[in-house]
């Protein structure tokens, strides 16, 4: 089986929607995903991603299903430097979360007492219950950390949802603390990651990454990426967000 994670297009998000540039973003997503035999859609219920997913379903002919569980990741955290809102996981100072060797551990990371306080490992398991529930309606039941194989296919599988979700989900099915990844992968908007199965022992599968965050669709079309969820690249770049 193949799993094609998509992150939205370049976002707007006090509507809840895509900027013009994401429409042409989503445009060219469309003809990218119009070579992939894809056979089953799901889609986050959040207006971004149904704007986005809607280009290639129309395009491809297929009707998506919207699960609850694909939208954003919503936890919220104290972050040690801010103290008059709750912060999103993935914008901590990396001064801050780096010195908490929990955080790279993908049994602890959820167990600090700022996640606890900020009830991360409940929205955790909802959304990761909801992945095993779904891969094992396709033919791969969860066992440990590897996956029972009840029904082997290649059938070829595509989620719109967003970035950080993208993470939970690749925590999932890496057995990888999300921290590593919230903090130390980006994936620009309209951006493709490949997963793939491999069962190299008859009726046990693993998920295998073949690419991240992919963008050519983007390039190829002369569209250059947004920078939505980077920051700077260097400190005195006023044009980019420093936090």
């Amino acid at each position: 089986m193949k799993l094609l994670i998509v992150r939205h297009g370049d976002p707007d998000y006090v509507n809840d929607t895509l900027t013009e540039k994401g429409h042409r973003e989503a445009a060219l997503l469309a003809d990218r995903l119009s070579r992939e035999n894809i056979k089953y859609a799901y889609v986050s219920p959040l207006g971004r991603a149904q704007r986005t997913a809607e280009y290639t379903l129309k395009r491809i002919g297929l009707e998506g299903e919207t699960l609850d569980w694909l939208r954003e990741f919503p936890a919220r955290i104290n972050r040690p430097d801010v103290t008059d809102c709750k912060m999103i996981l993935w914008d901590w100072l990396p001064a801050d979360w780096t010195t908490e060797s929990e955080f790279y551990d993908k049994d602890k990371w959820s167990s600090h007492p700022v996640m606890k306080e900020g009830g991360v490992e409940e929205e955790f398991s909802y959304v990761t219950s909801g992945l095993d529930e779904l891969l094992a309606r396709h033919g791969y039941r969860r066992n440990g950390n590897i996956y029972d194989v009840e029904r082997a296919n290649e059938d070829t599988v595509v989620f719109f949802c967003h970035f950080g979700l993208e993470c939970v989900l690749l925590s999932r099915l890496l057995g990888i603390s999300p921290m590593v990844l919230w903090h130390g992968f980006v994936a620009a908007p309209t951006s493709v990651t490949t997963v793939y199965t491999e069962e190299r022992r008859e009726g046990k599968a693993s998920f295998r990454v073949a690419s991240f965050g992919d963008i050519s669709h983007l390039y190829a079309g002369g569209e250059e990426p947004s920078l939505s969820a980077r920051f700077c690249e260097t400190y005195n770049n006023t044009e980019q967000r420093r936090d």
